[in-house]
């Protein structure tokens, strides 16, 4: 009896320490949601490059197709300090026409070391610019319009050198052009940010 209460007793032992290493080998072997590099990723000399995008949708009833897209690119001019330009494109296509929307704007980001962690920090951001959209005829619109906004964001590294960012902002602009979807008011982007090393 006690032989096979011990016998039991180490086959139970062995089971559990080979279910705990199988467990920890597809813990290890699984997808990557989560870097520590945020520290060497906002450093300067480094480069920031990517996109936001902001609103895409599809209107079933108005057969209204909008699409907004910022590609973007950066530099750290110090640590946690990025001066760069993003590059604001828009489409809709809706019944009865088109209207494309262009514009350029220049930013200034901080990432905050307050409330900093390995895996992610937080950020602000200044956007000055200009916009217009090939909409003719249309009130408030010129060829070119100032754009200038201020935005607040979240920046969670998921690889090396990859983030996925949140940003919210407000955005005040005379031009027909959504800018990280919304024109003059509030808006709400989603982005993936790409931070390549310097020299």
């Amino acid at each position: 009896m006690k032989r096979t209460l011990l016998l039991s007793a180490l086959l139970a032992f062995f089971g559990f320490s080979a279910a705990a290493q199988v467990e920890e080998e597809i813990r290890e072997r699984g997808p990557q949601t989560t870097a520590p590099v945020s520290a060497d990723a906002v450093r300067q000399g480094n480069w920031i490059i990517g996109a936001s995008i902001g609103d895409i949708g599809f209107n079933f009833d108005s057969d209204f197709f909008t699409l907004n897209v910022n590609p973007r690119a950066g530099y750290f001019v110090s640590d946690n300090a990025a001066l760069g330009a993003e590059v604001q494109l828009g489409l809709d296509i809706y019944d009865g026409g088109e209207t494309f929307r262009y514009g350029l704007t220049p930013f200034a980001r901080y990432y905050f070391p307050e409330g900093a962690a390995p895996t992610h920090r937080w950020f602000g951001e200044v956007v000055a610019g200009i916009a217009g959209s090939s909409e003719e005829d249309s009130e408030g619109d010129s060829v070119f319009s100032g754009i200038f906004g201020l935005r607040a964001g979240y920046a969670h590294f998921v690889a090396q050198n990859v983030a996925l960012e949140g940003i919210l902002g407000y955005t005040r602009s005379s031009a027909d052009i959504s800018v990280g979807s919304g024109s003059s008011g509030l808006n709400l982007a989603v982005g993936l940010q790409v931070y390549l090393p310097g020299r």
